[in-house]
């Protein structure tokens, strides 16, 4: 019989996003989002416009009122599970040294993805793979809802100031924020609303994440 995951008892968590911030997934969203416009006659560039900042259903329905969400959908999916297994994906630097540097059960995955992809991914960069995982299909609602967030912390059995969110999107900080954690902004030029500290790269928030889990 299996046994739900227990974590060990630690001072501090960080939950990270993971395109964007942990792998360079941006040419692969555009490429898999041109190839859906293209199948349904429609203009690549504004339907990745749209999609940059709602998530796929809405997508459809602003892009593509008429057709099927659900047929829509299956299409992207069948895109994004054939980027994984031949595209090319970049981890971004410092992001293998953080991850094997933190202690094991101290870190976990929040994504909009699905975990069989954040998976794939994380197997052809080498990066090491961690027990919890909350993906699109654990939450009903997706950032900037704080429910993802919130969710991890449960899964580790903390409460929300103990945990710090490691973002680059401005709905990722903000599904931070509303959830009552710490949430530090990288990869971007400059910082998201909110966002209680901002690092140009991950990279150079290396130390300072790994000094936050330590209690430093």
């Amino acid at each position: 019989m299996s046994t739900a995951y227990q974590p060990p008892e630690l001072e501090r968590y960080v939950f990270f996003d993971v395109d964007g911030t942990l792998i360079d997934a941006l040419d692969n969203q555009r490429r898999v989002w041109r190839t859906w416009a293209a199948r349904h006659g429609l203009d690549p560039d504004e339907v990745y416009r749209v999609a940059l900042r709602t998530r796929p259903v809405e997508t459809f329905a602003a892009v593509t009122p008429d057709r099927d969400p659900h047929t829509c959908l299956a299409l992207l999916h069948e895109l994004e599970d054939e980027d994984v297994r031949s595209g090319v994906y970049t981890a971004f630097d410092g992001a293998s040294q953080l991850l094997h540097s933190l202690p094991p059960g101290s870190w976990a995955l929040v994504t909009s993805n699905y975990a069989h992809r954040v998976r794939g991914r994380f197997l052809r960069t080498r990066l090491p793979i961690p027990e919890v995982i909350v993906d699109a299909a654990a939450v009903e609602q997706g950032k900037p809802s704080p429910a993802p967030y919130l969710l991890a912390a449960e899964r580790f059995g903390v409460t929300p100031e103990h945990c710090l969110v490691v973002e680059d999107a401005p709905s990722g900080v903000q599904a931070g924020l509303r959830a009552g954690m710490t949430v530090w902004n990288v990869n971007t030029p400059v910082s998201a609303d909110g966002a209680h500290r901002h690092f140009k790269s991950l990279r150079d928030a290396v130390s300072d994440i790994l000094a936050f889990v330590s209690g430093g």
